[in-house]
């Protein structure tokens, strides 16, 4: 088992900055890559970024390039989130994921692990 735990929500003025973090533990080394998703009120679940622990392939959401940037530290065993010039529409709770599958996904069901979420909010 793999657990995640994120941290670094919080309410922030369009425009303005956020980092999230995520903590993984246990069996990482069953893990290929690291995802962020986001949930809106009402909305699917949605990819947002994607890293590899090794090889460092990202992959990002049309509606975040440019302005988000996925990171990994794998000595700490930490995922970051930088995201700048935020909007209203990023408003969701955001999810550390983890998938043992090397192949690319964008689908929630292609991640294996998953932390309890936190909360983005931007107000404008």
């Amino acid at each position: 088992q793999v657990q995640l735990v994120e941290s670094g929500g919080g309410l922030v003025q369009t425009g303005g900055s956020l980092r999230l973090a995520c903590a993984a533990s246990g069996r990482t080394f069953t893990v290929y890559a690291m995802g962020w998703f986001r949930q809106a009120p009402g909305k699917e679940r949605e990819f947002v970024a994607r890293i590899s622990w090794s090889g460092g392939r990202i992959y990002y959401a049309d509606s975040v390039k440019g302005r988000f940037t996925i990171s990994r530290d794998n000595a700490k065993n930490m995922v970051y989130l930088q995201m700048n010039s935020l909007k209203p529409e990023d408003t969701a709770v955001y999810y550390c994921a983890a998938a043992r599958s090397p192949s690319y996904n964008s689908s929630a069901l292609g991640y294996d692990y998953w932390g309890q979420g936190t909360q983005v909010t931007v107000s404008s």
